[in-house]
């Protein structure tokens, strides 16, 4: 996890395997391919949350039941870490909403159904069921598809703001990222410091 601090805000970057949950001005961003990110909200406690799963057994097949497979286990342990997490922050599980993105298929897209390469579709699904069966509602998703994405996740308005991952053009996108995330704690500082007059 690395932590950028900017005026009284903070962006934190999350790895493969983790998540983070705060109540404070920030942003929280990663980097997915076929990984899954849950981007979880409670916007009446202004807390947010960020999980970055993925599966990283030899095997996995879009045709058997989740809670056989190893791909529904890993998943279940990073969605309750990142629900239990809110839940100690002062969340009730009933408030919290969702917002999805990745499970891409990067490498070998055209590849047969009982194969390692349909991690990215398997974990759509199992994201998909997951939320149903929690009666979590889904606000907003990006999932699937044949690229990466980097996301942003901002504890000012709840937005997720996506981009595609284009390697050709990775130092004009890494200054647009900056400007991104820096410019959604500037507006989250602009809100705190607003008088409300009655």
């Amino acid at each position: 996890m690395k932590v950028e601090k900017y005026q009284n805000g903070e962006r934190v970057t999350i790895a493969p395997g983790e998540f983070y949950v705060t109540g404070k001005p920030g942003v929280i961003t990663t980097l997915l391919g076929s990984c899954i990110a849950a981007c979880l909200y409670d916007p009446g406690r202004r807390l947010i949350g960020m999980n970055h799963f993925m599966l990283s057994n030899p095997r996995y097949s879009k045709e058997l039941p989740l809670n056989i497979t190893d791909a529904g286990r890993y998943g279940i342990h990073a969605m309750d870490l990142l629900i239990n997490a809110m839940m100690a922050n002062g969340t009730d599980r009933f408030r919290i909403r969702a917002k999805i993105f990745g499970g891409a298929t990067i490498i070998n897209p055209g590849a047969v159904t009982d194969n390692f390469f349909c991690v990215g579709q398997v974990n759509c699904r199992f994201i998909l069921q997951y939320l149903e069966k929690e009666r979590i509602p889904i606000d907003a998703m990006d999932i699937g598809g044949d690229f990466g994405r980097v996301i942003h996740f901002s504890n000012g308005d709840f937005s997720v703001h996506r981009r595609k991952v284009d390697s050709s053009r990775s130092s004009k996108l890494a200054e647009r990222d900056r400007y991104c995330w820096q410019k959604a704690i500037e507006q989250q500082q602009a809100a705190l410091t607003e008088v409300d007059l009655w």
